[in-house]
């Protein structure tokens, strides 16, 4: 066996509303019962985590632990990353442990409920490839931003929805749920809008779009299959694009099918594949990555495949 690397444990209390401070003294049992004692590098404040990983990598971690929701593994991906979309070490392994609001890498590895597989991947030198996707947009302050995801770009209503949710202080801390909740309040004053989208360079076609999803695990929001069959490691992206559905046909026909995945046999539900996807519309229209609000259209995103490392239990 391999010597084993050395490993950076990045710790969001905050998440889930403070139920990962909670949980930590837990966490930390389980962690050192695999790991030995560990040294926990809080974080304060968002976006913290990426430059914590950032310093981590610079002092030679190489295995990285991120305890939090999927925003946190997000911003600890971040930290990981160069700009062009390679990782900064090629021998990099990121392991998430399911502290947050929603664990959708978690649930797309296997190792949500029970997380003991979790644990368990912190302590191997196994590791798995998954696909990333490149993400550039239009930032709030007028500004280009790019950002490298794995689960769930979405633009229009769904970005509203986890907008939403994650600035609300009662709701998220309802866990899951949270964003099934926030669902109908958005639906209800939420407006189509005409969104221009071009796959793969073919010619751009607009249309009607209530909200769009490129997808790259077909889980996202606690656990609703929103991309029936995507797969984080198959080197394609699916689209969903739910059209000029009413909001009543909303309410009634297309979400309550979210959480098996029937949504997508609506006829204002479409699905595609490709491995880049450009939108943009003259009405403002809000972009979330990972269940992280980022900006606005105009929105590119791309495939970077096999570009992450992640641990898995041996």
């Amino acid at each position: 066996m391999g010597e084993r690397p050395k490993i950076a444990v990045i710790v969001n209390p905050a998440a889930n509303k403070g139920g990962a401070a909670k949980r930590w003294p837990a966490i930390e049992a389980e962690l050192t019962a695999r790991l030995g004692p560990v040294e926990p590098r809080f974080t304060a404040a968002p976006g913290q985590a990426t430059e914590v990983a950032r310093a981590a990598l610079r002092e030679g971690a190489r295995r990285f632990v991120a305890v939090g929701g999927d925003g946190t593994v997000n911003e600890v991906l971040n930290g990981l990353i160069e700009p062009s979309g390679r990782l900064a070490e090629p021998d990099i392994v990121l392991c998430p442990i399911p502290a947050g609001t929603a664990n959708e890498l978690c649930r797309a590895l296997g190792i949500l409920d029970p997380p003991v597989r979790a644990y368990d991947a912190t302590a191997g030198l196994a590791s798995r490839s998954i696909d990333l996707m490149r993400i550039r947009c239009a930032g709030f302050d007028g500004r280009p931003v790019e950002r490298f995801g794995y689960l769930i770009v979405s633009l229009g209503a769904a970005a509203a929805i986890s907008h939403r949710t994650s600035r609300s202080r009662w709701v998220k801390k309802l866990g899951g749920i949270a964003y099934l909740l926030m669902t109908p309040v958005v639906t209800l004053g939420y407006r189509h809008r005409p969104v221009t989208i071009t796959i793969d360079g073919a010619a751009p076609a607009t249309r009607p779009i209530f909200t769009a999803m490129v997808a790259n695990t077909e889980n996202g929001g606690g656990g609703m299959k929103l991309a029936p069959g995507a797969l984080f490691d198959d080197g394609q992206l699916d689209l969903v694009e739910m059209g000029d559905v009413s909001r009543l046909g909303m309410l009634t026909a297309v979400l309550p099918k979210v959480y098996s995945g029937a949504h997508v046999h609506h006829p204002k539900v479409h699905m595609s594949r490709g491995r880049s996807f450009h939108f943009k519309s003259a009405v403002d229209t809000l972009v979330d990555v990972d269940g992280e609000t980022v900006g606005h259209l105009p929105l590119e995103v791309s495939l970077l495949p096999q570009a992450l490392n992640v641990g898995v239990a041996e």
